[in-house]
């Protein structure tokens, strides 16, 4: 699995670059905010490597809060990667934390490829999604938490309506707490 690339940039697309790394020349899908960032030939990437029956496909990020914002957004049904990185180049990842909080349907609808049933979906999947760099209050670090343990009860396999009914009931204040508690509560 790839998750970085460092090398010299042969060919500059706005959302497509061809990176020489030691000889090895990679295509990688870039967002066009990240590629308005670019103003060296020398760049470092963190990369997302989806791999399919078809293809090996890479995306390239400078802000690792744009490829957490890249890795979120495609877990959801229904959204794949082009339009994670048509979000990714409408949003900086702050402003779409700051539109799931404000359940924003009319800005996602924005993005191309996202109509009113599709943001409406993303909006819920998503609704406590955190930035890396927001974390200042003490309401962030609880709802991160929070999200991080609903997603890792309901990748063991609990409903998604269960976990977040029994999260609410729970007083841990962080993600393995919340998890150990939430289990128990599963369990009975």
């Amino acid at each position: 699995m790839i998750v970085g690339l460092e090398g010299k940039i042969t060919k500059k697309e706005p959302t497509l670059l061809n990176i020489n790394v030691n000889g090895i020349i990679y295509e990688v899908n870039v967002s066009i905010n990240c590629s308005q960032k670019i103003t060296s030939n020398e760049i470092s990437l963190h990369i997302t490597q989806i791999i399919r029956e078809d293809a090996h496909t890479l995306y390239g990020f400078l802000d690792p809060n744009e490829k957490k914002l890249f890795d979120t957004v495609i877990k959801i049904n229904g959204v794949g990667p082009k339009v994670a990185l048509a979000i990714c180049s409408t949003f900086t990842p702050s402003s779409f934390s700051q539109i799931v909080t404000d359940n924003d349907v009319s800005m996602l609808k924005r993005v191309p490829g996202i109509g009113p049933k599709g943001a409406s979906r993303i909006l819920v999947e998503l609704s406590g999604f955190i930035v890396d760099g927001d974390d200042s209050s003490e309401d962030n670090l609880a709802a991160s938490a929070s999200l991080e343990a609903a997603l890792a009860l309901e990748s063991l396999g609990f409903k998604k309506d269960m976990v977040s009914k029994i999260l609410k009931t729970c007083k841990g204040t962080n993600t393995s707490e919340l998890v150990k508690e939430a289990l128990k509560k599963l369990q009975k």
